[in-house]
C-alpha cells in the first residue's frame, strides 16, 4: 500500500478530486501529518469517516521502525532506520547555535566508492521513495517534539548520492517545504552532492531555491581521482563549469563541504589550491573534522592543522567556516552505524 507521506499536497488534492471529494481537504489532511502529527487516519476529528475509510482503503501512514539511537554527548543524535522491506538507512540529528539540523539519506548504500566515506562500505541495494525521506525528517521532528523543539534544517548528506535519485529527493523536499508540510524553509534545506554534473545541470536549469552542496574535499585531480572516483568521470575542470553555469542561472552561493584528512588534504599547498579553484566565485567552503571509521585508514587533522589551514584560507579571502566537531563518540560517520549492524 502506498504511504501517504509521499504525496505532496498538489497530489493529495488530486487524489481527491479523483474520488468525488472537495480538494480543500488537501490542506486539512496535510496540517493533521505535518503540523499535528497524528499517528492515525482516525485522529483526523475534522475529516468525515466515509473520507477517512478511503484514506485508510488506499494509504499507508507506517512509520519508519527505529532500529537504534545513539546519543552524543555533544547532543547529536544518530538514527538507525527501517524501511517497511527490512532496508536499513541513517540519519542525524545535530544541534547548532542556529538550531536543529537532520541530516538524510537518500539510498540503501551508496555506489559512488568514496575512499574515506563509510557510506560506500555497502555497495547501492535501490533508492529511497520519496517518502521514506520524508518519513526520516518526520521521525525526526517526533524526537524533538518531546521536548517542544523544533527542526529548522534539513541537509540531504547522508548515506547515497542525491543527485542520483533526483525525482524522489525533490519530491521529499518539496513537501518538508511545503507551508503545509514540515514548513521548512527552501533556504534552510541543502542538497550535497559529489559532483554528478547531470544533476548539477539539471538542477541549475530548474531554478530552484534550496542551497546546493558540493563534496570537494581535494584542491586538484591527482589527490580526487583516489578519493572519490566520481572525479574520473567529471574531473575538476568539467565539475566547475557546471558550477559556473548554476551561479550564472541562480543567485544564490554555493557551499563546499570539505573534509579535513591528516597529512592527505590538509597543507599549505592544498589551501592555496583551494583559494584558487574558489576565486571570484559566490561560495565558501565548510572545513569539516573527520569522523574515524574501523575500516579506513583516514585520521582527522589536528585542531592546530585545522585552524592553520582556516586562517590561511581567511588571509587568501576565501569565505571560510570551520565546523565544530559533532558524535566523535558515536557511530557518526555516513553508513558507519548500518555497516555495524548488518556485519
Amino acid at each position: 500500500m502506498r504511504s501517504i507521506y509521499g504525496l505532496s499536497l498538489k497530489d493529495l488534492e488530486n487524489y481527491l478530486i479523483e474520488n468525488s471529494m472537495k480538494p480543500f481537504h488537501g490542506k486539512q489532511i496535510f496540517r493533521w501529518l505535518y503540523h499535528k502529527r497524528v499517528r492515525s487516519f482516525d485522529e483526523m476529528s475534522d475529516i468525515s469517516k466515509k473520507m477517512i475509510e478511503k484514506l485508510k482503503e488506499d494509504f499507508s501512514m507506517e512509520e519508519l521502525g527505529i532500529v537504534s539511537m545513539q546519543t552524543s554527548k555533544d547532543g547529536t543524535k544518530k538514527f538507525l532506520f527501517e524501511m517497511d522491506d527490512g532496508s536499513l538507512v541513517e540519519s542525524v540529528l545535530m544541534v547548532f547555535d542556529y538550531g536543529f539540523s537532520a541530516c538524510l539519506s537518500s539510498q540503501v548504500g551508496c555506489n559512488m566508492g568514496c575512499n574515506f566515506c563509510a557510506s560506500g562500505l555497502l555497495k547501492k541495494q535501490r533508492d529511497l521513495r520519496s517518502d521514506e525521506i520524508v518519513s526520516q525528517a518526520l521521525m525526526i521532528q517526533r524526537e524533538l517534539d518531546k521536548d517542544g523543539e523544533r527542526l529548522g534544517n534539513i541537509v540531504v548528506m547522508g548515506t547515497g548520492e542525491p543527485f542520483d535519485n533526483y525525482d524522489n529527493v525533490m519530491k521529499a523536499m518539496s513537501i518538508i517545504n511545503e507551508p503545509l508540510g514540515l514548513e521548512i524553509g527552501a533556504r534552510h534545506i541543502s542538497i550535497s552532492t559529489c559532483g554528478l554534473v547531470p544533476g548539477i545541470r539539471r538542477f541549475a536549469k530548474e531554478n530552484l531555491q534550496y542551497n546546493l552542496a558540493i563534496s570537494l574535499h581535494a584542491p586538484n585531480n591527482a589527490l580526487r581521482d583516489t578519493l572519490m572516483p566520481i572525479n574520473k568521470a567529471y574531473p575538476l575542470e568539467v565539475l566547475f563549469d557546471a558550477l559556473h553555469e548554476y551561479c550564472s542561472l541562480n543567485n544564490r552561493r554555493l557551499t563546499f563541504e570539505y573534509l579535513l584528512l591528516k597529512d592527505v588534504n590538509d597543507s599549505p599547498k592544498q589551501a592555496d589550491q583551494i583559494a584558487e579553484l574558489l576565486k571570484g566565485m559566490n561560495a565558501y567552503i565548510n572545513l569539516i573534522p573527520y569522523n574515524k571509521v574501523d575500516e579506513k585508514d583516514y585520521e582527522t587533522s589536528s585542531d592546530e592543522n585545522a585552524l592553520r589551514f582556516y586562517d590561511l584560507l581567511k588571509k587568501r579571502n576565501v569565505a571560510v567556516t570551520l565546523r565544530q566537531k559533532k558524535g566523535d563518540d558515536i557511530d557518526a560517520a555516513c553508513g558507519q552505524l548500518r555497516a555495524k549492524t548488518l556485519k
